[in-house]
This record gives structure tokens, sequence and C-alpha cells, in this order.
């Protein structure tokens, strides 16, 4: 009988611990969620069950007690920081997933100092600050660990140096700086670096990785990138993020080369234009000269084309001689012969009213 109280009693505390744990579990999360501005779909709720019911919540079995082995809120439109104290109580987690949303500020330290996690994505954020840099700051069960496409800074922890297991480490488009020997792992498989301020020599576990996983940082050297000089130099401010900092400006560019193109074809077709009219008023203006003069030519008194002066035959039509109208007066010898040669063959008459009173003829 006493055997079978001891076992009935030893299951109950373990029933009660269980509760605790998972209690203190839901408590830790709805700390989390009063301190995070989050939209309504998030359905935490102490009316609702924890395992059953909360969106991004998964339960397990965790030292024979149930608990909170993962919280996967990925791109659910999280806002702020994140406060101590809260996802860090969750001991038992395993799995978090904070990526694509909109938290900044610094990274709890016992967040990456949970003693079982394994998986930790939080890239595409906005965290900043250094990292805790202690070897017993970072849990040693990591095996992926992704903070790329945030604002870190200073160098990279030393502490990762103790992870054993990890086989994924993506660091980024950060502002980390200074040497990497720290990542002298011999379990890493996959890196990437890439988009940082690092310096120095590339450890020899990471020198059969690909070379785009070390672009962005002038003042890496070694294999896969071009060979050390021995030469230390500081560090350059590169600029951070790639894609954040240069492909706006080639936006603005290609912006402002199409309006360069646009205005400047206007002022060409303008320039063709005015060009055009003034050609066409010109063309007008001759036409229209060219028409007056030849009604001109055709109606002045030079219509006829001359008769050559001192012709050997002339038409008979042309030899008569005329005398003047109402004239009394009778032309002798004398006045005709005083008279000019070349007027008397000219074929042109021209009506003069003079007095007749005066016995010479009229000058020519």
């Amino acid at each position: 009988m006493t055997s079978s109280h001891t076992t009935l009693a030893f299951f109950f505390l373990l029933l009660v611990l269980a509760s605790a744990d998972l209690a203190s579990d839901e408590q830790a999360l709805l700390s989390f969620a009063a301190s995070v501005p989050h939209p309504p779909k998030l359905n935490w709720d102490k009316n609702l069950s924890l395992c059953s019911s909360w969106i991004g919540i998964t339960c397990g079995v965790s030292n024979l007690t149930s608990r909170v082995v993962a919280v996967r809120l990925p791109g659910v439109g999280l806002y702020g920081s994140v406060p101590p104290a809260t996802l860090g109580k969750l001991n038992a987690l395993k799995v978090l997933s904070l990526r694509s949303n909109s938290l900044f500020g610094s990274l709890p330290s016992d967040i990456l100092s949970l003693p079982s996690l394994q998986y930790l994505y939080l890239q595409h954020n906005n965290f900043s600050g250094e990292l805790a840099d202690s070897s017993s700051s970072i849990s040693t069960q990591l095996l992926v660990l992704d903070l790329s496409y945030n604002s870190f800074s200073g160098n990279i922890p030393s502490g990762l140096r103790n992870l054993s297991q990890i086989t994924v480490l993506y660091l980024q488009n950060n502002s980390f700086d200074g040497p990497i020997d720290s990542l002298d792992i011999p379990s890493v498989k996959v890196v990437n670096l890439s988009y940082n301020n690092l310096s120095g020599p590339i450890p020899e576990n990471l020198k059969n990785s690909p070379e785009d996983s070390f672009v962005g940082n002038s003042l890496l050297c070694g294999p896969p990138l071009s060979p050390c000089s021995g030469r230390a130099t500081s560090p350059s401010i590169l600029p951070r993020p790639l894609t954040e900092n240069l492909h706006p400006v080639r936006k603005r560019q290609s912006k402002a080369y199409i309006i360069a193109i646009v205005v400047g074809c206007s002022l060409a077709v303008l320039l063709l234009g005015a060009v055009f009219l003034i050609c066409l008023m010109k063309r007008t203006k001759r036409e229209k000269q060219g028409g007056e003069g030849g009604r001109l030519q055709m109606g002045g008194v030079n219509s006829k084309k001359p008769e050559a002066f001192g012709s050997g035959v002339q038409d008979p039509e042309k030899n008569k001689l005329f005398f003047f109208e109402r004239c009394n007066h009778n032309f002798d010898l004398e006045d005709l012969l005083k008279a000019s040669a070349e007027v008397l063959g000219k074929g042109v008459s021209v009506r003069l009213t003079r007095p007749c009173s005066r016995t010479q003829l009229p000058s020519w």
C-alpha cells in the first residue's frame, strides 16, 4: 500500500510541475505579446488552449513535462523591441522564428543563451547593437543561426567558437567589423559573411566556401579571396546592405537619365519644328515675290523684246512715216533731215501734245 501511495504521489507531483512549467511558458508569451504591438490575428488569449489554439505555438514533452518547444511567428507584423525576461524564459524552447517582421533595438542576451535553443531565425528585421561576447551567453545547442539583414554591429562574438554543433551561419548585410578568427568552427558547412566591415585572414575551415560569402568586406583576404599582403590596415566603413544602398542610387540615376532623354528629345522636336516653319515661311515669301515679278514683267512696258537697230531688212509696215494730227505745219526736206536717222527707223510711236505755233520739230 505504501509503495502504491508513493507512486501516485510521484505522478501527482510530476503533473503539478508540468502544469507549473506550462503556466510559466504561457505567462512569458503573454508578457511578450503585451510588450510588442501585433495584429489581431495573433490570438494569444488565456481563455484558449495554449498548445492547441495559439497561433505559432508548438508544445512538446521536455523532461517528462509538457512545454513550449517552438515559437514560429514569421511575417506576422510584429513591431517594436523584444523585452528581456519574456521569450528568454522559455527554457525548453528549441525553435524561435521571428523573421521578416519590424523588430528593432538590441537582442536580449537571454534569448541567445536559451539552453535548448537549436534554430534561431531573426533575419529581415532591424535589430541593432552588439551581441553579447561571452562563452556562456550563446547556447551550445545551436544548429542554425540566421541574423542576416539587420543592423548588428561590433565584433563577432568569440563565444561562437564554442558552437561545436552549428552547421549554418548567416551574418550577411549587417555592420559587423573586426577579425573573423572566432569562426574557426569545424562543424560549419554553410556560411555567409558578405557586406559587413570584416577584416583579416579567412579561417582555414572557411577557405572552401564560395567567394560570394565574403564579398563586400574589402579588408578580408586569403582564399577564396585575394592573398593577404601581411599588412594590417584599419577597417573602412563600407555601405552596409548593398540592396539598401546601391539599388536606390541606380534607380535614381536611371530615372534622371530617362528624364534627361525625354527633355532632350522634346527640345530636339521643337527645334526641328521651328526650323521647318522658318523654311516654309521663306519659301512662301519667295513664291509670292516671284509671282508679283512675273505679273510685272508680263504687263510692263518692256514686255516685248526690243528689236535690233540697224537691221537691213524691215517690215514694210514699220517703214511708214507718221505725222502729228491737227498740225498745219508742212515739213520740208530740211526739217526731215534734222530728225535723227535712228528715230526715223524706230518702230515706236509716242503721242505728244504741243502747241503747233512754232515751226521747228519737237526735240527728241
